[in-house]
């Protein structure tokens, strides 16, 4: 788990069970966010009728999903990972092999230079326009 999701989960009880609008509040999600997560077979929460309901075993698999996030993989990367982690029993990190750390390091260094190019670009266009003050002095 990240600081920050390990900071989250301390504010609440190891044996609490959270409803769903308590979790999306928790984490700073939507509760469509946690819908998604549940229909894409990210997240299995338990549930009481039309209640949805996360224990720690779930909101520990909620903090993985987000690290991958984080750390740029897609959602069917990271169900395959969470799959892999399954229930340990243990404080959960996201079983990434070395090519795995590799090609995703490789995959966010290509994403960086891309917006770097882009963004020099359109500073190196706004530089070219016309300033507000020179644009506002001459006549209409």
């Amino acid at each position: 788990m990240d600081e920050k999701a390990t900071k989250t989960e301390a504010l609440v009880p190891a044996d609490a069970v959270l409803t769903i609008g308590e979790v999306a509040k928790l984490y700073g999600l939507t509760l469509r966010a946690l819908r998604f997560y549940e229909d894409r077979g990210l997240l299995q929460p338990i549930r009481e009728g039309s209640t949805r309901l996360y224990d720690a075993s779930a909101r520990q698999r909620l903090a993985l999903i987000l690290k991958g996030k984080q750390l740029g993989f897609t959602l069917t990367e990271i169900r395959d990972l969470v799959q892999r982690e399954g229930d340990s029993g243990q404080v959960p990190d996201l079983p990434l092999a070395e090519e795995q750390i590799i090609a995703q390091l490789d995959l966010l260094q290509r994403q960086r230079d891309d917006l770097e190019r882009a963004i020099d670009e359109l500073q190196a266009r706004r530089n070219r326009l016309p300033s507000v003050s020179n644009s506002s002095a001459s006549p209409a």
